[in-house]
């Protein structure tokens, strides 16, 4: 059997598709996954970014804390918060974040940086408070980069988050784990075929959002 052959198999196989181990469900845990992850990467990087790349400083530090978090092995990340910490979702979270923080942050920061300061200039002359010009006048401008490191930092987490099966949680790495250990190779390939095409519609939902999001005037820049 080729790779095809394996995918029609897995998706026309009805038992996919109910219970606990069904399709919909391994897909409601790892899209729950990668929100919570993406939530709390972006809690920590997009204030920080926004606030470091308005004033201008700290570049060379973010550059080097990004360098480290790239550095980390996910998976043996998750070893080692797992033998830590034991079994839980706090394990999974912690490389989850990890991962992604470093493009939100640097992404942001150089989103920041980029802005064309003569209107931050003018916006100072006209005795805008700080957070006013950051929020109004420098994040629309910014938003198209920053949606970017948002929409890779998805993409990361939708490909990493495969790991919680390794730890007895759920997810469409659930798939490919138990497949791997039966030999059941039609799984193996139904669930990198669920995540390739997640990562897919993740890439196409933060497409919609920047064509709502982000003024016409920015996006024609």
């Amino acid at each position: 059997m080729n790779v095809l052959d394996f995918v029609n198999a897995f998706f026309s196989d009805s038992a996919h598709w109910h219970g606990y181990d069904g399709i919909p469900a391994r897909l409601g845990e790892h899209v729950q996954y990668t929100l919570e992850a993406l939530a709390l990467a972006a809690a920590i990087g997009l204030p920080v970014g926004l606030v470091t790349g308005h004033y201008g400083r700290g570049g060379n530090a973010l550059s080097l804390v990004a360098t480290a978090g790239r550095a980390l092995p996910s998976f043996g990340l998750l070893v080692l918060m797992t033998t830590l910490l034991g079994f839980g979702m706090l394990p999974v979270m912690i490389p989850l974040v990890v991962l992604a923080v470093p493009p939100i942050l640097v992404t942001t920061y150089e989103a920041m940086r980029s802005v064309d300061p003569s209107p931050v200039d003018a916006a100072r002359g006209m005795g805008m408070q700080e957070s006013r010009i950051l929020l109004q006048v420098e994040l629309p401008v910014a938003l198209p980069l920053i949606l970017s490191g948002l929409r890779s930092a998805a993409i990361q987490i939708v490909s990493t988050a495969t790991i919680a099966a390794y730890v007895s949680l759920g997810g469409l790495g659930r798939y490919i784990v138990d497949g791997l250990y039966q030999r059941n190779y039609e799984k193996v390939v139904g669930g990198a075929t669920l995540v390739a095409v997640l990562a897919l519609v993740t890439l196409a939902l933060f497409w919609a959002v920047a064509r709502v999001a982000v003024s016409p005037g920015v996006r024609r820049r």
